[in-house]
């Protein structure tokens, strides 16, 4: 399935305002930090050679800001022919287009941070990966949990006390662990370089038959731990691999453009902030070529976990990332949306179109295909850091 790109569908709806900065590849120079400005792309070379350093500035937004109103940021592209070319079906690799908005950070995720999606992890455990079981299990777990789970702190003694219940019932599991208890799950979701942006393909196993979408907000930290912006992502996942094992979970979460993170990295100004972030309600829109259609949302006013806390649990003095990291707070939304047939639920097909949207953030777009189908990963930190030597952007 494919869709054009376009300036209105996809940036925040108070883009005017929004500070936008992303990653380009531009053909014969090669990966380049921009900033969208009006109906352009400026390129930010003369700050930083690298979103990664970009964003170790303390005054990142307002030296963007400077830039661009000093003149200092050389329009490199029009923003609305290089998002038309960056959809993967049609890309004219001559021209412009978009990449993942981050480059030498870490990628990690967040796991089980809605009670929603909790409930979901514990019927891939129990069903072993098969998808016509779900819904059995999915009934069973509803009469024994209900509504229990929500509200509860994750780590508080009424936690403990849950906990303790439903050990002595039969139904806890290793995904309520990192649900409730004080650990997040926190993994690492793909390679440093792997990310691919919007309008890209995003890919699963041939052999899955049981995987979605997973539609998320993405935090850019820096080195410091500190939250510079923020994000959307796909943190696409087959559900019948992590439910046979959860020792699978990196088979589950990475492959082959696995990862989709973009447009653009919004930074934190006074118009948007760790709040905002907090008020997002991120929609999620699957069209395949069939003709099936699925939509859903995931509001982060419901996650379990502060979006800091589970910043304070990926990067501090127990875990450094000096190049930063990108952290995905995870999803309420698990499709059980029956696909083909009845107690089948929901997965994907090649050919999927998947639109993931919020209002402050904009919309990231890809198209599902098999991982081996999907663009080759070619372009690493090696042939970065030979890049940005030949354009004379590694000096100081």
């Amino acid at each position: 399935m494919h869709t054009t790109l376009t300036p209105a569908q996809s940036l925040p709806r108070d883009a005017e305002r929004a500070l936008l900065v992303g990653r380009l590849w531009l053909p014969g120079q090669g990966p380049t930090l921009v900033a969208v400005q009006g109906d352009g792309l400026h390129e930010l070379s003369a700050l930083a050679p690298t979103a990664s350093e970009l964003l170790e500035r303390p005054d990142a937004a307002q030296a963007v800001r400077a830039a661009l109103a000093a003149g200092q940021a050389p329009r490199v592209a029009d923003l609305a022919q290089t998002l038309a070319n960056s959809s993967a079906a049609t890309r004219d690799e001559g021209l412009p287009w978009l990449l993942a908005p981050c480059d030498l950070q870490a990628v990690k995720a967040s796991g089980v941070t809605f009670v929603a999606s909790l409930l979901e992890r514990v019927i891939e455990e129990q069903a072993r990966g098969d998808a016509s079981r779900a819904e059995a299990i999915r009934s069973g777990l509803s009469k024994v949990l209900g509504d229990n789970l929500a509200g509860i702190v994750p780590g508080s003694a009424q936690a403990a006390q849950v906990k303790a219940l439903l050990i002595a019932q039969g139904a806890w599991s290793q995904y309520l662990e990192v649900g409730i208890g004080p650990d997040a799950e926190i993994f690492t979701k793909a390679p440093v370089l792997a990310a691919v942006g919007t309008g890209a393909d995003v890919g699963i196993l041939q052999s899955s038959v049981w995987n979605n979408p997973e539609p998320e907000v993405v935090l850019a930290v820096n080195s410091q731990g500190r939250v510079q912006g923020a994000a959307l992502g796909n943190d696409v996942n087959l559900r019948d691999v992590e439910g046979r094992s959860a020792l699978l979970l990196g088979k589950a979460k990475d492959n082959n453009a696995s990862c989709a993170i973009g447009p653009f990295i919004r930074l934190f100004d006074a118009h948007f902030d760790m709040d905002s972030v907090r008020r997002i309600t991120v929609g999620l829109h699957v069209a395949g070529p069939e003709g099936f259609v699925m939509e859903g949302s995931s509001s982060l006013a419901k996650i379990s976990r502060d979006p800091l806390a589970l910043v304070a649990q990926a990067i501090g003095p127990q875990h450094d990332y000096p190049d930063g990291l990108m952290l995905f707070l995870g999803t309420m939304f698990a499709p059980t949306q029956d696909r083909h047939g009845p107690g089948q639920g929901f997965t994907h097909v090649v050919g999927d179109g998947v639109r993931i949207q919020a209002p402050e953030l904009g919309a990231l777009v890809n198209r599902v295909v098999h991982a081996q189908q999907a663009a080759r990963w070619q372009f690493g930190i090696t042939a970065l850091m030979r890049n940005l030597a030949g354009r004379g952007l590694l000096g100081g």
